[in-house]
């Protein structure tokens, strides 16, 4: 009587935690709700004396602009640097290769037993990765410093990311207003929905409950709202 064994069928998937776009669209989101519902609680608060809420529309849809080039440019220039970082020290780590296969067979032999494997078999497998320049290359730059050389991150997706997510994450705060709304609150109350919304989705990539992450961004959020409309109400005083 025989028995076969079948392997069993792996069921969960891990989220995408080094992609190139996921980091600046949950960042551009938050920072678009953020800055642009606190700069216009900063006016509304300045011109509160003497209402105008096409200030307060000006100066959110100002914001959005200014807010969604600066994220765009800053998220490509420091991812640009990030990879340029990385590629630098793979190309180190390939022509190390080259010159010194033996050397570097032998170190990572040496890494691979830090690790658990045993000596003659770290050994064999060290030798069959260098039979392969790329691969080596890979597997030294992953041990070494981390880096997949295939997976490094596209400065052009970040930036189109937190492009977009930041001018939809600014509109809300807007929108009220170029509904008709001609009061702050129904912008703020929005506004923290929405928030709220985002973190609760971000915890699905952590152990945080949803909960939790939600109301995390709505305190800190509501914090930067009250801070920066009481600014603007000093502000207005001093100035009016």
């Amino acid at each position: 009587m025989s028995t076969t064994h079948e392997t069993p069928e792996i069921e969960h998937d891990h989220g995408d935690v080094n992609g190139g776009w996921l980091r600046p669209a949950v960042f551009g989101a938050m920072d678009g709700l953020v800055s642009n519902a606190a700069l216009i609680a900063g006016v509304a608060g300045g011109t509160r004396g003497a209402p105008d809420t096409s200030a307060v529309v000006l100066a959110g849809l100002a914001g959005l602009a200014a807010g969604a080039f600066s994220m765009a440019a800053g998220e490509y220039a420091s991812v640009a640097s990030q990879a340029e970082a990385a590629e630098f020290e793979v190309e180190k780590e390939r022509k190390e290769i080259i010159a010194n296969p033996e050397g570097e067979t032998a170190e990572l032999a040496e890494m691979l037993t830090d690790r658990g494997l045993d000596a003659d078999l770290a050994a064999e497998v060290a030798a069959q990765v260098h039979r392969d320049l790329d691969s080596a290359v890979a597997v030294h730059s992953m041990q070494e410093f981390g880096i997949d050389p295939d997976e490094l991150a596209r400065p052009g997706v970040a930036a189109v990311s937190s492009f977009v997510s930041f001018s939809l994450g600014a509109f809300i705060p807007v929108l009220p207003y170029l509904l008709g709304v001609e009061i702050l609150w129904p912008s703020m109350v929005l506004t923290l929905l929405a928030l709220f919304g985002c973190g609760a989705v971000v915890t699905r990539l952590t152990n945080r409950p949803w909960w939790y992450g939600g109301g995390r961004q709505v305190v800190l959020g509501a914090a930067a709202f009250a801070i920066t409309y009481l600014v603007g109400i000093a502000v207005g005083q001093g100035v009016g």
